[in-house]
């Protein structure tokens, strides 16, 4: 992959992870022992039953959500990584290229089609 190629990527990863570190801490505060590791915020909107209701609704919407958006943050960390370290755009397990196509697609994808598919044993 040419230069001008991979910092296109490199500055496309760079804007989702913040973005998603952003839509992270709307709810969450970031763990002090850990990293990209986030812990959502239990909601305070007072003492009635109804807003205690409201509460828990609403954390048990961030939870999943906090998950989600660790993942995806990891995901982005790991192949910011791979640009580092010279790695990126090559499958993690057959050492080819992925194809540009894909990686326009998914920036982060480790692996190329022929070894997703086989991993997911989708041949």
């Amino acid at each position: 992959m040419d230069t001008q190629k991979l910092e296109q990527f490199k500055n496309l990863l760079t804007k989702e992870r913040n973005q998603l570190a952003e839509q992270l801490k709307q709810f969450a505060k970031p763990n002090p022992q850990a990293g990209d590791d986030y812990n959502a915020q239990f909601p305070e909107h007072g003492d009635k039953e109804d807003e205690n209701a409201a509460e828990i609704a609403d954390y048990t919407v961030n939870l999943p959500l906090e998950h989600a958006l660790e993942k995806q943050l990891q995901d982005v960390d790991v192949a910011l990584k791979r640009i580092d370290e010279g790695k990126y755009g090559l499958c993690k397990y057959c050492h080819q290229p992925i194809e540009e196509k894909r990686l326009e697609a998914r920036p982060t994808s480790s692996a190329c089609i022929s070894c997703k598919k086989q991993l997911t044993q989708e041949i």
